[in-house]
């Protein structure tokens, strides 16, 4: 397999951990979206989102999206699993990716920051400060979603949930939010860096990581 990727993006972070989890090998193509790599020809041929992840089958399939990726990946390669089989914990796991994959970084995303700046003259301290408030108003919802007592969001084992959180909270250090507010997500991301697999797909890890 090929794994289109882009060192920082959060979403190419989330499927990353999910194939190290599974033992699945694959390559990293890295597409360098801050130099306009994902506007190439070819690749918008790959990806019309003009996005990473891309994840290109070993039989030429092409499969776009995180989410959808790790659906596949958990439907073809079950264990270890990574969305839950019983339907009250799998909708609990999915509401809590979903916080962190459709309300935090849809107004998190490089190219909204871009439209921001270029568009609405947002200074760089107004794009923090944007950053910064989507970040704390989704963690606000999320920590309260989280078990209270297990090591990740849910149980003993890294879920779907798990893999959001960390991806997103390597952004949030970035930013510079305060996640004292927030010790169960602080606790998650503990636990999910304390894992080969996932310590292995973490931005800083990667092939086209600046001064990797």
């Amino acid at each position: 397999m090929k794994l289109y990727s882009y060192w920082r993006s959060t979403t190419s972070y989330r499927v990353r951990a999910a194939l190290n989890l599974k033992g699945l090998a694959y390559e990293t193509i890295p597409v360098d979206l801050t130099a306009g790599a994902q506007q190439a020809e070819d690749y918008v041929r790959l990806n019309p989102g003009k996005g990473v992840p891309t994840l290109v089958l070993d039989d030429g399939t092409v499969l776009t999206q995180s989410l959808a990726i790790i659906d596949y990946l958990d439907a073809v390669f079950p264990s270890p699993r990574l969305i839950p089989e019983e339907p009250a914990q799998r909708a609990r796991v999915l509401a809590a990716a979903h916080t962190v994959a459709l309300d935090i970084h849809p107004v998190n995303n490089l190219r909204l920051i871009g439209q921001l700046k270029s568009r609405y003259g947002a200074t760089p301290e107004q794009a923090r400060d944007w950053m910064d408030h989507w970040m704390t108003e989704g963690f606000n919802a999320l920590e309260p979603q989280l078990s209270d007592t297990s090591t990740f969001s849910f149980g003993e084992a890294p879920d779907l949930a798990d893999l959001c959180l960390v991806a997103q909270v390597y952004n949030a250090h970035r930013w510079g939010v305060d996640l004292s507010p927030f010790p169960k997500i602080t606790r998650v991301e503990q636990a999910c860096l304390g894992l080969p697999e996932i310590a292995a797909a973490h931005p800083d890890q990667q092939p086209d990581a600046i001064g990797s």
